[in-house]
């Protein structure tokens, strides 16, 4: 069989399901699931044994369904790097790359403080590790924790440090703030934090709604359950003037604003993602 030929009849099987570009995800599945140069597919139209024929309708049969394009394929890329993923993490959003770039650029604009050599990074809901991953990387002489509550998105996590070859970044399980021991004080704490309302939950395309973790999406009635939680307690855990940096939800910027605002954060600044909308908040703790 050659591969055109798989092609096509993978895109007609996932077109009625719902899946926009199913061509395009037909040729993903065969360069990346078979290691086969998008143009060498296309240029050569190379022949495909039984047993790949086999292995690609097993993935369209799993798309068909709507399992994640990501899960299926195992991995995804974030800022450079290669992120395993599968079911019980989420999957990482071009948003919270984007993200990421506002940290490394908030990062490295506060300079060595007090003498210190090492950037101190805290990760809360760090899920796949993306985040803490990504600003290990980015600055290797840094200390980088990373928390999540669920112990199968830490086994994800700490896999993506082995595979990325990121020795500076440790993996804790608790629920936010709890697994910290110590009088650690961070320079940056960053968070996606679950942030969609739960009425809203049953709205999300199927690839959210019936694979990725609700605990990872769900922010309670209003969304704003962690916000809460975090921008309050986070100033025991900051360093003066370090930053704490959030993702927010659609149409969440200004509740949230204001809760930095009562609780003492200053140079509250709002940044908008490739759509538009107010996508990360980031304030300076000054207490």
């Amino acid at each position: 069989m050659k591969a055109i030929d798989i092609l096509h009849e993978i895109s007609g099987r996932l077109a009625p399901c719902g899946i926009a570009g199913a061509e395009r995800e037909a040729g993903l599945f065969i360069s990346e699931g078979l290691d086969i140069d998008p143009v060498r597919l296309y240029r050569d139209n190379p022949d495909i044994t039984e047993e790949q024929a086999i292995a690609l309708r097993e993935m369209a049969r799993r798309r068909s369904r709507r399992e994640p394009l990501q899960y299926i394929l195992g991995c995804t890329d974030f800022a450079g790097l290669e992120i395993s993923v599968g079911p019980g993490v989420l999957i990482p959003r071009p948003e919270t790359e984007l993200m990421a770039e506002y940290a490394v650029k908030a990062l490295s604009a506060q300079g060595p403080a007090s003498g210190r050599q090492r950037a101190m990074v805290l990760d809360l809901c760090t899920g796949s590790g993306c985040l803490a991953l990504a600003l290990a990387k980015a600055f290797p002489d840094s200390r980088v924790f990373g928390v999540d509550i669920s112990e199968t998105a830490l086994g994800y996590a700490r896999e993506n440090a082995r595979l990325n070859g990121t020795g500076n970044v440790q993996f804790l399980r608790g629920h936010l703030f709890e697994p910290l021991r110590g009088s650690r004080l961070f320079d940056l704490i960053i968070s996606n934090p679950p942030y969609i309302k739960t009425s809203d939950i049953n709205g999300l395309q199927p690839e959210v709604r019936d694979w990725e973790p609700i605990s990872a999406l769900d922010g309670g009635e209003d969304g704003l359950d962690f916000y809460r939680e975090i921008i309050p307690s986070a100033g025991r855990f900051l360093r003066h003037r370090g930053i704490l940096m959030l993702e927010l939800g659609a149409g969440s910027a200004e509740a949230v604003a204001g809760m930095f605002g009562r609780e003492g954060y200053g140079r509250i600044q709002v940044f908008k993602d490739y759509a538009g909308i107010k996508r990360v908040i980031q304030a300076e703790w000054t207490r």
